[in-house]
């Protein structure tokens, strides 16, 4: 019996512990106490850094000049209709992520129980993150504006807080919500990244019957500009690279007869051209003045910036794939799929892969809509025990074929400029 199939029971109760007691980003206090009691327990000797007041990162230093990052990602997100919901935050494990936390621990298990360390050419970090999910955003706000951090995303703060500095190669994984007969894993896939912008339309309050003229509709802006967003697809390059979604947010509290006098909206905007992506949002900007001067209101916009977009490794994935290859245990690999435009708010991993060599791995396991109420762990032996196995032998992998990958490293300094220029504060 392999270290992982000794140490599946040990994680069924502690994937257990984590599914019900699902935490919001940057609140994931008790599930970073329990990683960090695992860690423990595994063994009094693993050293752990703590950032972002639930993040943690353990190094595991082999002499080499070159490290590779594991990435486990704490959080839960908001979807109070789960059966495991936590009834007081809404917050529900219907992602996945404490399968991330599982499968990094087992890792950590076969290196210490095991003393494989010494097989790897590189260096190994395990940096358990917060704030994966783009979610509870009012809160983040306020939290923002108080100097608990600048950024939304958990490992855009731990970018900017140096915790990936001394990596060089990142790997991650992630829950695939569909349905497989058989046991299935993917690689080479993509995922966009995505801004949100928001518009406030200012137009002026009257009496819709007695004195409509005396007014100007708020309404009748926004719909005019969501008119000009729907004829703007016409001229799209690379359409199915592209994605708006133009919503009215926020509640009216107006009168049936009365000219409304504001309307808020929001429109997210995916995209794998960083430019491309400028320039839409300038447009967008644009047609809101259009919009707005046409009928004799006003507006202003504001931008919160969300995830860049992932570009998985190919030469990582390659490497990946020969494990497959060589295994017994896991049937089928989905590698063609290329790109998905609907995860970009669903991995700040991308934020990573623009600093060096990334990719994430898809397993199945899972049954009903990922994000969804009815999302369930179905195949606890595969995610608990088999696919930890394959990921320590993929990373094994690629650290002893390094030659094989052609690598980069940008620099912090470039990724914040990069922010910025979707709309980050300088």
């Amino acid at each position: 019996m392999s270290s992982f199939q000794e140490y599946y029971s040990e994680l069924q109760e502690l994937a257990g512990y984590l599914l019900h007691n699902p935490e919001l980003g940057y609140k994931e206090y008790k599930t970073s106490k329990a990683v960090e009691a695992e860690i423990a327990k595994i063994s009094t000797n693993i050293k752990i850094e703590h950032y972002c007041k639930t993040g943690l990162k353990v190094m595991f230093d082999n002499h080499c000049p070159k490290t590779i990052g594991i990435i486990a990602e704490l959080d839960s997100l908001y979807q109070p209709g789960h059966k495991d919901a936590d009834p007081e935050t809404g917050a529900a494990q219907a992602c996945g992520h404490y399968t991330q936390v599982t499968t990094a621990l087992a890792l950590i298990n076969e290196l210490m129980k095991n003393d494989r360390l010494n097989e790897f050419g590189t260096n190994l970090a395990f940096i358990f993150t917060p704030a994966e999910e783009f979610v509870d955003l009012n809160w983040r706000k306020k939290h923002k504006l108080a100097g608990d951090f600048t950024y939304f995303g958990g490992k855009q703060e731990a970018i900017k807080l140096g915790v990936f500095d001394d990596i060089d190669y990142c790997v991650s994984v992630h829950a695939i919500g569909e349905d497989f007969e058989r046991r299935t894993i993917e690689i080479n896939c993509d995922l966009a990244g995505f801004n949100f912008q928001y518009f406030d339309f200012f137009g002026k309050a009257s009496h819709a019957a007695f004195a409509p003229e005396e007014g100007v509709n708020a309404q009748s802006i926004a719909t005019l500009f969501t008119t000009a967003l729907a004829f703007k697809r016409q001229q799209l390059k690379n359409p199915n690279q592209i994605r708006f979604n133009p919503v009215m947010i926020g509640d009216n509290t107006e009168s049936i007869n009365v000219i409304p006098d504001h309307v808020s909206m929001g429109t997210d905007i995916r995209y794998f051209d960083v430019e491309y992506a400028q320039q839409l949002m300038k447009q967008f900007n644009q047609a809101a003045e259009g919009c707005s001067l046409a009928l004799g209101g006003n507006f202003k916009s504001e931008t919160q910036v969300g995830y860049l977009p992932l570009r998985s490794n190919r030469d990582m994935n390659a490497l990946v794939k020969n494990v497959f290859l060589r295994n017994d245990k896991i049937s089928e690999l989905i590698e063609n799929r290329g790109y998905t435009m609907a995860a970009g708010d669903i991995g700040d991993i991308g934020d990573v892969s623009y600093l060096m060599p990334t990719i994430q791995i898809g397993y199945g396991g899972w049954n009903g809509t990922i994000h969804g109420s009815d999302f369930k762990l179905v195949d606890p032996v595969f995610v608990l025990d088999i696919f930890p196995e394959f990921i320590f032998n993929s990373v094994l992998e690629i650290s002893n074929n390094l030659n094989k990958i052609r690598t980069y490293r940008r620099t912090n300094q470039e990724y914040l400029e990069q922010l910025n220029k979707m709309g980050a504060e300088k």
